[in-house]
């Protein structure tokens, strides 16, 4: 399955297909209220302090402030579908369809738009321009005339001031300011073929990015200079996860997980029973959790040499996965958040 395909099912039942337009007025438009808005399809979910903020389709923000027993929808400025969330502290951004980065300052409460496709298209047309860079001067002058039509699928802050947003086409932009300006980093970017990026992260200096066939992006002096690193595995990368040591783990299509070593020289493979993509990894105290296309939940051996599936209660397949402030996990899916029993038991 290509990575166009992946994405294209992670969302489909979110809004038409991904590599389509969106109707122009879901920038204009906020997300409809709804009570209806507890059980959409959800793309993420993380904690603000003791708080938990869930995002999905149409522009859905959905809160809790009981360990996901209770939850309740904000008011969003945009339509469109968001794909992933953040916080630092009370700080926090959201990315996700028409390019649209969202920011909140209280927590998930109240929420701004900081930037969406068109104005992101503008900030690589300027630095295009100011490089001199004919062949990526077309491609800029390209993105301006598509419009909003391209996602951003991942972003990774390091505090609240500095961070890093990715998505198709091989979108990423970075900010020193919370969001209040942004820089292209598409340039410093070794992708000339414009694949799709679906991860990032930063630990230290570091800063990883993954995406299609393969694509495995480093940068050892927060993100000013990047070089193509070559892995074990030419299949697509979806997630990105950091360890409290440092570790950095990336994982994605038939379930392929690596572990990666020396600042990105060599990586040890973390084997899987499942061949199944995964698409989000979570570290949770000292546990690596792993939720795969078909809703699975694995959990990683604790010298993270191989997964074993956990055994899920009934109920819709996840696409997230966050911990409660009472050590509780929650999830959401296709129809919304839900806590899920614990202890979790490793099937056998």
């Amino acid at each position: 399955m290509s990575a166009k395909s992946w994405l294209a099912l992670c969302l489909m039942a979110v809004v038409p297909p991904l590599l389509a337009a969106p109707p122009v007025d879901v920038l204009s438009r906020p997300a409809t209220q709804s009570a209806q808005a507890l059980h959409a399809v959800m793309q993420a979910i993380t904690r603000a302090e003791d708080r938990l903020v869930a995002v999905g389709e149409r522009g859905t923000v959905l809160l809790s402030d009981d360990n996901g027993i209770r939850w309740r929808q904000v008011a969003v400025p945009v339509n469109s579908t968001l794909t992933a969330v953040q916080f630092v502290g009370q700080q926090g951004w959201a990315v996700g369809h028409a390019g649209v980065v969202l920011h909140s300052s209280d927590g998930g409460e109240h929420w701004a738009l900081q930037l969406d496709g068109r104005s992101l298209a503008a900030v690589e047309l300027n630095a295009a321009q100011r490089a001199g860079d004919e062949r990526r001067l077309a491609s800029a002058r390209r993105l301006t005339s598509d419009g909003a039509d391209k996602p951003l699928l991942a972003l990774s802050f390091t505090d609240a001031l500095n961070g890093i947003v990715v998505g198709a086409y091989g979108l990423a932009l970075i900010t020193h300011d919370g969001g209040q300006t942004w820089s292209s980093l598409m340039g410093s970017l070794p992708n000339p073929q414009g694949l799709h990026l679906y991860a990032v992260v930063q630990t230290r200096s570091q800063v990883y990015v993954a995406g299609e066939q393969g694509l495995f992006l480093l940068s050892l002096d927060h993100g000013e200079h990047f070089e193509a690193v070559d892995t074990p595995y030419e299949g697509s990368y979806f997630s990105l996860a950091v360890q409290s040591d440092g570790t950095v783990l990336v994982a994605g299509l038939r379930g392929k997980v690596f572990r990666v070593l020396n600042d990105g020289r060599s990586f040890a493979e973390v084997a899987n029973p499942l061949p199944i993509s995964i698409n989000d990894m979570r570290v949770v105290g000292q546990q690596l959790l792993l939720v795969n296309q078909a809703g699975g939940l694995l959990q990683a051996s604790v010298d993270r040499t191989h997964l074993a599936p956990l055994a899920l209660p009934p109920g819709p397949p996840l696409t997230a996965i966050a911990q409660a402030a009472d050590g509780t996990l929650v999830g959401v899916g296709f129809a919304g958040p839900a806590r899920l029993a614990t202890p979790l038991n490793a099937v056998e």
